[in-house]
């Protein structure tokens, strides 16, 4: 006996993919700034891709601990070349801000059908969206003070090997 509205479900499944999406976005990013020889934004977009994984965990788990079933979709590759660590961190941005939306729509479905376990769920959710833009925000402010700055490209590289 499903505890779980269709819609609801279906949306659910819908974010697991783009959160999926998201993981391999970073990780083809890390691949390409390893070929860049850019370890430090590598090791960030890798660490960027192991935490995207985990938050669509969260729906999968949140979806089987309410008796809904996983429908795992198919994830399109997201490509080879990013062009400079600017570019590469503005799609970054952009598509945080694209998940932000997708959250947000999903909280309104949740409202709209007044599931609440998914509302508290989604809490979280927001909270963390603000962070990434914040996160990815700043890396692009920096990348644009320094402009094509090689030798600046390099501390910022070295900045983000610490995280």
């Amino acid at each position: 006996m499903m505890m779980i509205k269709k819609s609801v479900q279906a949306a659910i499944n819908d974010q697991i993919q783009i959160e999926q999406s998201s993981s391999y976005l970073y990780l083809a990013m890390s691949a390409y700034c390893e070929s860049e020889n850019l370890k430090g934004f590598a090791h960030w977009l890798r660490l960027q891709a192991e935490e995207e994984t985990s938050h669509a965990m969260k729906f999968y788990q949140h979806l089987l601990d309410r008796g809904g079933i996983v429908e795992l979709k198919q994830i399109d590759a997201p490509g080879l070349k990013f062009g400079s660590m600017q570019e590469l961190f503005e799609k970054v941005l952009a598509h945080e801000i694209m998940v932000t939306e997708k959250i947000n729509k999903l909280y309104e479905l949740a409202i709209k059908e007044k599931d609440y376990p998914l509302q508290v769920l989604l809490h979280w959710f927001i909270e963390e969206q603000v962070e990434e833009e914040a996160n990815a925000g700043e890396i692009v402010e920096q990348l644009r003070m320094i402009g094509d700055k090689s030798s600046s490209v390099f501390y910022i590289d070295k900045k983000m090997a610490k995280r």
